[in-house]
């Protein structure tokens, strides 16, 4: 698979921690974007972002002025960043994982910006998706979210980020493959594990 320097936007919209949200909606507007990248403060200091997403949670949702507020009043700082060399499929996982539309792509400097539709565009121009390797990713992940629930407990957020991340990837296997997802592996698993817990319960009342 590709890297996201491959398939990144390289040209990034930024705007300053101090602009009003009024300013920073009327960028978006303007240059068609979901999301801005606040530059930091000085080289010691790191990146933020701000997306229609906060805008309309954090503002319009609770009819806040937004010519009264500013950025950094409703931005994620520092925010997840991705390096240029990692490889597609991680970094669909590490959006996904954390809920995020789009994410700066940084190394030493900002070089860019990657969304999921930045990677769902590349996913539909391949010529010949790369099943078997997805295939093999679904599978590692499925073993890696069992151990994570086991370590973490089945009613963490660490147990069901885990399990979105291989749901989100078993789908794009399933849509590759155009065959139709009945169960995902994360319904597989609560599937089992509801019916381990019945099986546990049985055996506890019929032994007592």
């Amino acid at each position: 698979m590709n890297k996201v320097a491959d398939i990144m936007t390289s040209e990034v919209v930024t705007i300053r921690n101090a602009a009003t949200v009024a300013a920073a909606i009327d960028l978006m507007q303007q240059r068609n974007v979901h999301a801005l990248i606040v530059l930091p403060n000085d080289v010691h200091d790191a990146y933020g972002i701000v997306t229609v997403s906060d805008v309309v949670g954090r503002v319009i949702a609770f009819g806040r002025d937004p010519k009264q507020m500013r950025v950094y009043e409703i931005m994620t700082k520092p925010c997840i960043v991705l390096n240029p060399n990692l490889r597609i499929e991680y970094a669909a996982r590490l959006l996904t994982q954390y809920h995020l539309h789009s994410a700066p792509v940084i190394q030493s400097k900002l070089l860019g910006i990657l969304s999921i539709s930045d990677i769902l565009r590349h996913s539909s121009d391949r010529e010949k998706p790369q099943s078997l390797e997805l295939a093999d990713s679904v599978r590692s992940l499925t073993t890696t979210a069992r151990q994570i629930c086991k370590d973490h407990g089945p009613g963490s957020t660490a147990c069901a980020n885990a399990w979105l991340a291989v749901d989100t990837l078993q789908a794009e296997l399933s849509r590759q493959k155009s065959e139709p997802l009945k169960l995902t592996a994360s319904e597989q698993y609560w599937q089992d594990y509801q019916n381990t817990i019945q099986d546990q319960e049985y055996n506890e009342w019929c032994s007592g």
